[in-house]
Protein backbone atom coordinates (compact mmCIF):
# COMPACT_ATOMS: atom_id res chain seq x y z
CA UNK A 1 0.00 0.00 0.00
CA UNK A 2 1.25 3.59 -0.75
CA UNK A 3 0.48 6.68 1.59
CA UNK A 4 1.27 9.49 -0.14
CA UNK A 5 1.52 12.46 2.07
CA UNK A 6 1.53 16.20 0.11
CA UNK A 7 2.93 18.68 2.43
CA UNK A 8 5.18 21.63 2.39
CA UNK A 9 7.61 20.39 5.52
CA UNK A 10 7.85 16.92 4.11
CA UNK A 11 11.42 16.67 6.58
CA UNK A 12 8.89 16.62 9.33
CA UNK A 13 7.28 13.35 8.19
CA UNK A 14 10.61 11.51 7.50
CA UNK A 15 11.91 10.34 10.90
CA UNK A 16 8.54 8.65 12.35
CA UNK A 17 7.83 7.03 9.01
CA UNK A 18 11.35 5.46 8.72
CA UNK A 19 11.08 4.17 12.25
CA UNK A 20 9.76 1.48 14.27
CA UNK A 21 7.09 -0.55 12.68
CA UNK A 22 6.70 2.10 9.66
CA UNK A 23 10.45 1.91 8.77
CA UNK A 24 10.13 -2.35 8.74
CA UNK A 25 7.07 -2.10 6.70
CA UNK A 26 8.75 0.20 4.78
CA UNK A 27 12.22 -1.89 4.25
CA UNK A 28 9.93 -5.19 3.45
CA UNK A 29 7.89 -3.00 0.59
CA UNK A 30 4.75 -4.07 2.29
CA UNK A 31 4.20 -0.16 2.42
CA UNK A 32 5.92 2.90 0.59
CA UNK A 33 5.28 5.99 2.58
CA UNK A 34 5.81 8.95 0.27
CA UNK A 35 6.23 12.39 0.86
CA UNK A 36 5.49 14.94 -1.87
CA UNK A 37 6.54 19.17 -2.04
CA UNK A 38 3.21 20.90 -3.48
CA UNK A 39 6.66 23.02 -3.77
CA UNK A 40 8.01 20.99 -6.75
CA UNK A 41 4.60 22.06 -8.43
CA UNK A 42 5.22 26.01 -8.73
CA UNK A 43 6.29 28.15 -11.61
CA UNK A 44 7.51 31.19 -9.49
CA UNK A 45 11.01 31.49 -8.43
CA UNK A 46 10.10 31.75 -4.89
CA UNK A 47 7.55 28.82 -5.47
CA UNK A 48 4.80 29.59 -3.68
CA UNK A 49 2.06 27.91 -2.43
CA UNK A 50 -0.04 30.36 -0.28
CA UNK A 51 -2.17 33.67 -0.80
CA UNK A 52 -4.04 36.01 1.19
CA UNK A 53 -7.76 35.38 1.25
CA UNK A 54 -10.50 36.80 -0.78
CA UNK A 55 -12.61 38.62 1.59
CA UNK A 56 -10.02 39.40 4.23
CA UNK A 57 -8.47 38.37 7.72
CA UNK A 58 -5.88 37.45 9.20
CA UNK A 59 -2.86 34.69 7.89
CA UNK A 60 -2.46 32.79 4.29
CA UNK A 61 -4.08 30.60 2.35
CA UNK A 62 -2.43 27.35 0.70
CA UNK A 63 -3.46 27.70 -2.77
CA UNK A 64 -4.88 25.02 -5.19
CA UNK A 65 -2.73 25.38 -7.93
CA UNK A 66 0.37 23.78 -6.66
CA UNK A 67 -2.11 20.52 -4.64
CA UNK A 68 -3.88 19.74 -8.09
CA UNK A 69 -0.81 19.57 -9.30
CA UNK A 70 1.04 17.75 -6.91
CA UNK A 71 -2.66 14.79 -6.62
CA UNK A 72 -2.46 14.68 -10.30
CA UNK A 73 1.17 13.75 -10.67
CA UNK A 74 0.56 10.65 -8.20
CA UNK A 75 -2.48 9.38 -10.34
CA UNK A 76 0.01 9.52 -13.33
CA UNK A 77 2.18 7.23 -12.10
CA UNK A 78 -0.36 4.72 -11.10
CA UNK A 79 0.61 2.03 -13.41
CA UNK A 80 -2.52 0.11 -12.87
CA UNK A 81 -5.44 1.61 -13.63
CA UNK A 82 -7.59 -0.69 -11.23
CA UNK A 83 -5.50 0.60 -8.24
CA UNK A 84 -8.34 1.72 -5.89
CA UNK A 85 -6.49 5.26 -4.95
CA UNK A 86 -8.80 7.48 -2.26
CA UNK A 87 -7.59 11.25 -1.74
CA UNK A 88 -8.48 12.83 2.03
CA UNK A 89 -7.96 16.43 2.99
CA UNK A 90 -7.46 17.20 7.00
CA UNK A 91 -9.70 19.60 8.14
CA UNK A 92 -11.25 20.64 11.52
CA UNK A 93 -14.95 20.33 9.45
CA UNK A 94 -13.93 16.76 8.44
CA UNK A 95 -15.53 13.25 9.68
CA UNK A 96 -13.73 12.00 13.14
CA UNK A 97 -11.26 9.59 12.77
CA UNK A 98 -11.78 5.69 14.15
CA UNK A 99 -10.80 2.54 14.47
CA UNK A 100 -13.67 1.55 12.27
CA UNK A 101 -12.56 4.15 9.33
CA UNK A 102 -8.68 2.95 9.06
CA UNK A 103 -10.28 -0.39 9.12
CA UNK A 104 -12.42 0.93 5.48
CA UNK A 105 -9.26 3.28 4.63
CA UNK A 106 -6.87 -0.28 4.58
CA UNK A 107 -9.10 -1.36 1.56
CA UNK A 108 -7.84 0.82 -0.49
CA UNK A 109 -3.97 0.21 -2.75
CA UNK A 110 -3.00 3.87 -2.63
CA UNK A 111 -4.25 7.20 -0.05
CA UNK A 112 -3.12 10.65 -0.83
CA UNK A 113 -3.41 12.78 2.24
CA UNK A 114 -3.21 16.71 1.55
CA UNK A 115 -1.92 18.76 4.72
CA UNK A 116 -3.07 22.25 5.49
CA UNK A 117 -0.85 24.85 6.74
CA UNK A 118 -1.41 28.43 8.16
CA UNK A 119 -5.22 29.51 7.62
CA UNK A 120 -6.04 26.48 5.77
CA UNK A 121 -6.36 25.43 2.49
CA UNK A 122 -8.81 26.43 -0.62
CA UNK A 123 -11.90 25.54 -0.21
CA UNK A 124 -12.09 24.50 -3.95
CA UNK A 125 -9.33 21.64 -2.93
CA UNK A 126 -12.03 19.97 -0.46
CA UNK A 127 -14.73 20.39 -3.11
CA UNK A 128 -13.38 19.21 -6.14
CA UNK A 129 -9.91 17.58 -5.66
CA UNK A 130 -10.14 15.31 -1.95
CA UNK A 131 -12.70 12.55 -1.62
CA UNK A 132 -13.53 13.14 1.49
CA UNK A 133 -12.34 15.55 4.45
CA UNK A 134 -11.10 13.52 7.99
CA UNK A 135 -10.22 14.85 11.78
CA UNK A 136 -8.30 13.08 14.04
CA UNK A 137 -10.07 15.39 17.10
CA UNK A 138 -11.93 18.01 18.19
CA UNK A 139 -8.95 20.34 18.69
CA UNK A 140 -6.63 22.21 16.10
CA UNK A 141 -3.39 21.42 15.37
CA UNK A 142 -0.50 23.68 13.25
CA UNK A 143 -0.73 21.67 10.44
CA UNK A 144 -2.03 18.42 8.33
CA UNK A 145 1.14 16.65 9.31
CA UNK A 146 0.72 14.93 12.17
CA UNK A 147 -2.70 13.98 11.35
CA UNK A 148 -1.30 12.04 8.42
CA UNK A 149 1.23 10.28 10.15
CA UNK A 150 -1.61 9.17 12.54
CA UNK A 151 -3.53 8.06 10.06
CA UNK A 152 -0.87 6.30 7.86
CA UNK A 153 0.45 4.56 11.34
CA UNK A 154 -3.52 3.37 12.06
CA UNK A 155 -4.18 2.07 8.50
CA UNK A 156 -1.03 0.23 8.35
CA UNK A 157 -1.46 -1.71 11.38
CA UNK A 158 -4.21 -3.43 9.13
CA UNK A 159 -2.36 -4.38 6.19
CA UNK A 160 -1.10 -8.01 6.20
CA UNK A 161 2.49 -8.33 6.82
CA UNK A 162 2.93 -5.10 9.04
CA UNK A 163 2.60 -6.28 12.69
CA UNK A 164 4.52 -9.11 13.34
CA UNK A 165 1.50 -11.15 14.59
CA UNK A 166 -2.35 -10.56 13.93
CA UNK A 167 -3.34 -10.96 17.52
CA UNK A 168 -0.92 -7.94 18.44
CA UNK A 169 -3.83 -5.96 16.88
CA UNK A 170 -5.62 -4.16 20.22
CA UNK A 171 -8.96 -4.84 18.53
CA UNK A 172 -8.27 -8.58 18.74
CA UNK A 173 -7.09 -9.39 21.87
CA UNK A 174 -8.65 -6.25 23.54
CA UNK A 175 -7.16 -3.72 25.81
CA UNK A 176 -6.00 -4.53 29.38
CA UNK A 177 -3.63 -3.18 31.94
CA UNK A 178 0.10 -5.34 31.15
CA UNK A 179 2.93 -5.36 33.58
CA UNK A 180 6.52 -7.05 33.45
CA UNK A 181 9.79 -7.36 35.47
CA UNK A 182 10.22 -6.57 37.88
CA UNK A 183 7.85 -7.97 40.32
CA UNK A 184 8.33 -5.33 43.26
CA UNK A 185 9.41 -1.90 42.70
CA UNK A 186 9.69 0.15 45.57
CA UNK A 187 8.91 4.21 44.78
CA UNK A 188 10.05 6.90 47.05
CA UNK A 189 8.04 9.62 46.92
CA UNK A 190 9.22 13.26 49.01
CA UNK A 191 7.51 13.51 51.79
CA UNK A 192 5.15 10.41 51.86
CA UNK A 193 8.07 7.73 52.46
CA UNK A 194 8.10 4.69 50.14
CA UNK A 195 5.33 2.72 48.49
CA UNK A 196 5.87 -1.24 47.22
CA UNK A 197 4.39 -1.38 44.05
CA UNK A 198 3.55 -4.93 43.26
CA UNK A 199 2.43 -6.67 40.11
CA UNK A 200 -1.46 -8.62 40.60
CA UNK A 201 -1.47 -12.12 41.88
CA UNK A 202 -3.37 -12.98 39.36
CA UNK A 203 -0.77 -12.95 36.47
CA UNK A 204 2.00 -14.69 38.52
CA UNK A 205 -0.09 -17.22 38.93
CA UNK A 206 0.55 -19.00 35.35
CA UNK A 207 -3.07 -20.13 35.48
CA UNK A 208 -4.45 -19.22 31.94
CA UNK A 209 -7.84 -19.05 32.99
CA UNK A 210 -7.22 -16.70 35.98
CA UNK A 211 -5.01 -14.07 33.81
CA UNK A 212 -7.50 -14.09 31.45
CA UNK A 213 -10.04 -13.57 33.70
CA UNK A 214 -8.35 -10.94 35.49
CA UNK A 215 -7.72 -8.88 32.08
CA UNK A 216 -11.25 -8.77 30.80
CA UNK A 217 -12.33 -7.53 34.60
CA UNK A 218 -10.06 -4.34 34.19
CA UNK A 219 -9.57 -4.24 30.51
CA UNK A 220 -12.07 -3.42 27.92
CA UNK A 221 -12.98 -5.94 25.05
CA UNK A 222 -10.76 -8.95 25.71
CA UNK A 223 -12.38 -11.99 24.04
CA UNK A 224 -13.70 -14.64 26.87
CA UNK A 225 -11.43 -17.89 25.09
CA UNK A 226 -12.03 -19.76 27.99
CA UNK A 227 -15.81 -19.57 27.18
CA UNK A 228 -15.24 -22.63 24.89
CA UNK A 229 -12.45 -24.73 24.92
CA UNK A 230 -12.65 -24.91 21.31
CA UNK A 231 -11.55 -21.40 20.80
CA UNK A 232 -7.82 -21.99 22.00
CA UNK A 233 -5.55 -21.71 19.38
CA UNK A 234 -8.00 -20.53 16.64
CA UNK A 235 -7.18 -17.63 14.76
Amino acid sequence: MRFNIITTIPESCAVYAESSMLGRAQKKKIIKINPINPRDFTNDKHKTVDDKAYGGGPGMVLKIEPIYKAVQSVKRKTKNKKTKHRVILFSTRGKLFTQKEAKRLAKYDELTLICGRYEGVDERVAKYIADEEISIGEYVLSGGELPALVVTDAVARHIKGVLGKEASLEEVKGSYPVYTRPETFRLNVKGQGSNVLRVPKALLTGNHKQIEAWRRKHGKNVPNINANNKTRGQK
